[in-house]
């Protein structure tokens, strides 16, 4: 399992492609060799592969424009495949936090719109993944959280989940559990820690969260790229937030 660092951690340091390039570099000298393309400026495949390379690091994961991963499939798997990037990541669901949304319109909607383009992905050899928040866990659809039913809905092969560790416990969830019952569609995962008391996000091992056990969960489940993101660093220095979670990972043996 490789450790990589979430660019959304670093957005503001990542408005221009100049600066993005430069965040890259400041992230591989703090030993991360992966990381997932989210919440920077926009990009080409042609402008980020040099970058990535001058860096020394490769994208392993994004976080995509929703309405191209569905209506515009083909293209958005070439440009991943032209990134050398295994994985089609959508950061949340389209309409899930939306003031008053019918819950239950949007999810079916989601399946229904991302039913063929998943399997085109499946098809090029790419993994379509689905990132959480405790809003998936908090509530249910047919008698099941909204989790177990895109579970239910989605061969594993077509919707992995990038499990998001902070939100599957804020959503009242076991981690380790979830760990084990998603263990067939976990190729990326997010890291983060949470403060006790407050419930703050945190530096991975300065929190409440049982990192030993997770990982060690994520190793039995196969879990590829799992990558350190901190939502807010509440006025700290976010890379050094990023360079705190990744001492602290490879002091367990991760890297």
């Amino acid at each position: 399992m490789k450790i990589g660092a979430q660019l959304f951690t670093l957005r503001e340091f990542c408005k221009t492609l100049d600066a993005l390039g430069e965040t890259l570099c400041r992230v591989a000298d703090m030993g991360y060799t992966s990381v997932q393309v989210s919440g920077t400026c926009p990009y080409t495949p042609e402008e980020l592969l040099p970058l990535l390379k001058k860096a020394g690091v490769t994208c392993d994961l994004t976080h995509y424009n929703p309405t191209r991963v569905a209506e515009d499939t083909e293209a958005v798997i070439d440009e991943h495949k032209r990134m050398g990037c295994s994985a089609i990541g959508l950061g949340s669901m389209p309409g899930l936090f939306t003031p008053d949304a019918n819950l239950e319109k949007v999810v079916v909607d989601f399946v229904d719109t991302y039913t063929r383009p998943s399997q085109k992905i499946a098809e090029a050899g790419l993994h379509f993944m689905y990132h959480n928040h405790d809003k998936e866990y908090l509530h249910t659809i047919n008698g099941m959280s909204v989790m177990a039913y895109l579970a239910e809905q989605f061969p594993a092969k077509q919707l992995g989940f990038t499990l998001d560790l902070y939100w599957v416990q804020k959503g009242g969830m076991d981690p380790i559990a979830e760990i084990k019952r998603l263990h067939n569609r976990l190729h990326c995962v997010h890291l983060k820690d949470m403060e006790a008391g407050t419930q703050h996000f945190a530096p991975v091992g300065s929190g409440i969260q049982n990192y030993p056990a997770m990982l060690a969960a994520l190793e039995d489940a196969g879990t590829a790229f799992a990558f350190v993101e901190q939502d807010n660093c509440y006025g700290q220095d976010p890379f050094a937030c990023l360079k705190q979670s990744y001492d602290y990972l490879k002091s367990l043996g991760l890297s």
